[in-house]
């Protein structure tokens, strides 16, 4: 086991009863000999619990108190693991014996390695892959995020372009390999986002500091994608938009922010003006709620605690240009 290092598998669980029950047991049959595999709850209402102690005595729960979101969830639930690598991992991803091993050897291989993921590709159309990380996230100059196989919401076929193991500016949530001791000196997560944009949050400073994020291409695992809120959920588009802007302000270099927040207030109008031309006016409203929040949270802000370090171009996985512009007006898909 000297050869191998401890690589503790955390699900985070809210009411998935159901998604545990049909892929928990691939989890359990990852080709890792020294691993523990963990559920942490964030206060289910269903019987997740109930299942797990009669169906999976050896998996061990760690049950949060309320529903603490993705964010605070996992900052919460980790404390109580000891590993000296974390896999994160989504209750809703079908998992592959092999899948683990080449994230591991990556991890292995270079110590300033931070997070790593495999390639993550839909379940329910298992030749595309998935929105949710896709094979690596990327950045672009105006802070959207997007991915390698994933361009806003239209979504590649996988013929082996990105069997590649290469950096990249953000690893997915959904399923990532996190050296411990990176993650603790980073401090977490930021709970304040709860959902979405967290990780983008975590790698931006990790490579701010010095860490790497990676893509391993020879790694597969397969998402179902909307567990916990659908792709049209005005929640889901919400946290998407105030996120954002959130995380761009907490870390995108203070000269070239100042730009971009006038930018992604009128590329933001224009999102919420094609939504109400849509007849989908609740996530029009979703999108000006976003900001109205955003602007909230930046008048109570406390910019002491923001990340000291603020970079962007240099970075692994900067798109030096905009993601927007080649997606809505040169139509590339």
């Amino acid at each position: 086991m000297n050869n191998y290092p401890h690589i503790a598998i955390a699900l985070l669980n809210y009411n998935g009863r159901e998604f545990l029950e049909a892929y928990l047991p691939g989890v359990l049959q990852a080709g890792w000999p020294n691993k523990s595999v963990w559920v942490i709850d964030n206060a289910s209402a269903d019987d997740s619990i109930a299942f797990l102690q009669l169906t999976y005595p050896d998996v061990r729960i760690v049950q949060n108190g309320a529903n603490l979101g993705f964010a605070e969830g996992y900052n919460k639930g980790l404390k109580h693991i000891e590993a000296d690598f974390y896999l994160m991992l989504n209750n809703d991803v079908e998992t592959p014996p092999s899948f683990l091993a080449p994230l591991a050897k990556v991890m292995m291989a270079d110590e300033k390695v931070a997070f790593v993921q495999p390639k993550i590709r839909w379940l329910r159309h298992r030749n595309l892959f998935e929105y949710a990380g896709a094979a690596g996230g990327v950045m672009d100059i105006l802070g959207y995020p997007f991915c390698r196989g994933r361009l806003f919401d239209k979504l590649e076929a996988d013929h082996g372009q990105y069997n590649d193991t290469v950096p990249v500016f953000w690893a997915s949530g959904a399923c990532m390999l996190v050296r411990t001791s990176a993650f603790w000196q980073l401090d977490g997560f930021y709970s304040y986002l709860f959902m979405h944009n967290e990780e983008i949050d975590l790698c931006w400073r990790a490579q701010s500091r010095g860490f790497k994020i990676m893509a391993c291409g020879s790694s597969e695992v397969y998402h179902v994608g909307g567990g916990s809120l659908k792709a049209e959920s005005t929640a889901k588009v919400y946290f998407n938009f105030r996120n954002n802007l959130i995380m761009i302000t907490r870390n995108m270099p203070l000269a070239w922010l100042m730009a971009v927040v006038v930018a992604r207030f009128g590329l933001d109008l224009l999102a919420a003006i094609r939504f109400a031309l849509q007849q989908k006016t609740a996530l029009a409203a979703a999108v000006m709620r976003a900001w109205l929040h955003y602007l909230g949270w930046l008048i109570q802000a406390q910019p002491n605690k923001w990340p000291h370090r603020r970079k962007l171009f240099g970075l692994k996985g900067v798109y030096k240009g905009s993601a927007v512009w080649r997606r809505y007006l040169c139509k590339q898909k």
